[in-house]
């Protein structure tokens, strides 16, 4: 019998605060729903759509408090 030395991987967050995170990685969902405690859905949204054309969570976090703030 063979072992596997992966964990078992969660179940991908399909919503942050009602925004879908489909188009991101794993790894991005994660860190918004950690990040969603202290920021508003239309932050989490410019974020999501940031991160979906290709920047970073740092990138897309500073664009979106100049652009909508907390």
């Amino acid at each position: 019998m063979k072992y596997s030395n992966k964990k078992p991987s969660k179940t991908p967050l399909k919503s942050v605060k009602g925004v879908s995170v489909s188009s991101l990685n794993n790894r991005q969902a994660t860190a918004l729903k950690k990040h969603s405690t202290h920021h508003t859905k239309k932050h989490i949204q410019e974020m999501v759509n940031a991160m979906g054309k290709g920047k970073s969570f740092t990138q897309s976090h500073k664009d979106a408090q100049k652009k909508v703030g907390k």
